[in-house]
């Protein structure tokens, strides 16, 4: 049996799920462990249960299956132990915390590339709370199939990260996000690395992207990824999982280590890197040829993150990220750097993306697109600046996102001005009739503008796109006002942040002398 009825199963699911952490005593992330460990048990049980009776009808009382038949076939073999069917079925005298770690001990010793991959610790779970969890889950594989546990999956890490707030927005970029940098990106196929993969959703939408064009994305794409924080490496190899898709998955900081000698080694570069991280050792970074413009002077790793996208890419390489607004004006050596990275012709597109997208800051950001293959073009001397703040759907009084229309349009506005054929599969017809009734790209005031570098240079170099696309009322000193306001307010919030930081490193020292 297959249910029709996947919008309904994914928000019942999710309702179902909540409403038992509210009764736990576990924190936001180790029930999410939990939860999605047992999506996992789900997604393997059913794709076992797919292929099986096709290898054992194949196999014979002296050429018994093995599990090297189901690798042989892409999926993890799930001895007995390990099925949700078994678990929910046990006596209720059982240990059920036990036996859910020993399920997880049974599908990785069977599957060794999932060692130290799928969580642990369910006798956390007070007994109850386990019981309707599993039986919750055990259903799915018979219910469900195809996408539907790579949904599911998505679903979860997306609300998870809603609750967590800012440490969510650390393992997970929204959606809407995403899909709009793989759009312009663009992945037919190639090597695609993200240095600050988190759960790994960009990987996740590049392989949509190829299958969305009756592509297998096993075949045309090879990914790779780093990730510093050793709890979120296993969230991104089971999402790749989830979605039939295996990539090479390190745990190291990008700022000090390069396990992947990404320099001039990559067709696709996409992340979504914190932002203004400060106390980064530079000293460390002396000589790396990862920053070949040279290590910026503030306590600032914005442009350590930008020249690391650059230099990985290989000639003809695309690269697209999300950037803190302050980035795109950011002075003195740092403007000597983003004058250099503008004159190298790889700077491709700019959009300034309106606010409360993110998890992790409310304030507006900027979608970085480098383009290594448009040296020799045309387009080498020139940017394409996108102001999309006014582009979005209210989710709710906190969040935006965008529709798939809004993210087709913006795509196609790019598509244009590359001289490439648009797409309407999402409904953005509208749009593009709105703004380019001609059905060819051309500048227009408040939504897009292609600037020479002459241009740019008399803007200071700067790659906001506010400056240039004239979307607000502009002051006597021809200043885009609510572009010089987002700075200001970016910069007071930062300075907040480190005022608050400062007065704890004081209070802790009057405290260590008065208690002496």
């Amino acid at each position: 049996m297959r249910t029709t009825d996947l919008a309904k199963v994914r928000a019942t699911l999710w309702t179902a799920a909540d409403k038992r952490r509210a009764n736990s005593s576990l924190s936001v992330g180790q029930f999410r462990a939990a939860i999605l460990g047992l999506v996992f048990l789900a997604y393997a049980e059913n794709r076992f249960d797919e292929i099986s009776p096709e290898i054992e009808a194949k196999a014979s009382a002296r050429n018994p299956s093995t599990p090297a038949d189901y690798k042989a076939r892409s999926v993890l073999y799930v001895p007995e132990l390990s099925r949700l069917s078994y678990l929910v079925s046990l006596p209720e005298a059982a240990d059920l915390g036990k036996a859910v770690d020993e399920a997880i001990k049974g599908i990785e010793a069977f599957n060794p590339e999932l060692k130290d991959v799928l969580p642990r610790g369910y006798s956390r779970l007070d007994r109850a709370t386990l019981i309707e969890l599993l039986r919750l889950f055990a259903p799915l594989p018979e219910q469900l199939g195809g996408d539907a546990f790579g949904l599911i999956y998505e679903d979860f890490l997306s609300n998870f990260a809603a609750q967590e707030g800012k440490g969510g927005g650390e393992f997970f970029t929204p959606y809407s996000i995403v899909r709009l940098i793989v759009e312009i990106l663009e992945p037919f196929h190639g090597r695609v690395l993200d240095p600050a993969c988190g759960s790994g959703g960009m990987f996740v939408q590049c392989a949509k992207f190829v299958e969305r064009r009756h592509e297998d994305a096993t075949r045309h794409l090879t990914i790779f990824g780093v990730e510093k924080t050793e709890e979120t490496v296993p969230l991104a190899k089971m999402n790749l999982a989830l979605h039939g898709l295996s990539g090479d998955i390190r745990l190291a900081n990008t700022y000090y280590e390069d396990p992947h000698d990404v320099v001039g080694s990559f067709d696709f570069v996409m992340a979504n890197p914190p932002f203004n991280v400060d106390e980064v050792r530079k000293e460390q970074l002396a000589g790396d040829k990862r920053f070949p413009f040279g290590i910026p002077k503030p306590d600032n790793a914005n442009y350590l993150w930008i020249q690391n996208f650059y230099a990985a890419l290989a000639p003809g390489g695309r690269a697209g990220f999300v950037m803190a607004n302050s980035a795109g004006d950011a002075g003195h050596s740092e403007k000597v750097i983003r004058k250099q990275l503008i004159e190298s012709g790889a700077v491709d597109v700019m959009i300034a993306i309106g606010s409360n997208f993110f998890y992790t800051v409310t304030l507006p950001v900027t979608l970085w697109f480098l383009d290594k293959a448009k040296l020799g073009t045309s387009r080498e001397d020139t940017v394409l600046f996108i102001d999309a703040r006014h582009i979005y759907n209210q989710i709710d009084r906190a969040h935006r996102d965008f529709k798939p229309e809004q993210i087709e349009f913006l795509a196609n506005i790019v598509r244009l001005y590359r001289g490439e054929d648009v797409e309407t599969l999402s409904g953005s017809e509208a749009l593009l009739a709105d703004s380019f009734p001609d059905g060819q790209y051309a500048n227009v005031a408040g939504l897009c503008k292609v600037a020479t570098r002459a241009e740019i240079e008399a803007q200071g170099w700067s790659l906001n796109p506010g400056r240039y696309t004239g979307s607000a009322a502009i002051a006597d000193d021809d200043e885009n006002f609510a572009v010089k306001l987002e700075e200001l307010y970016e910069e007071f919030t930062l300075l907040s942040n480190e005022a608050d930081a400062l007065r704890a490193k004081v209070n802790a020292a009057v405290r260590g002398i008065l208690d002496a």
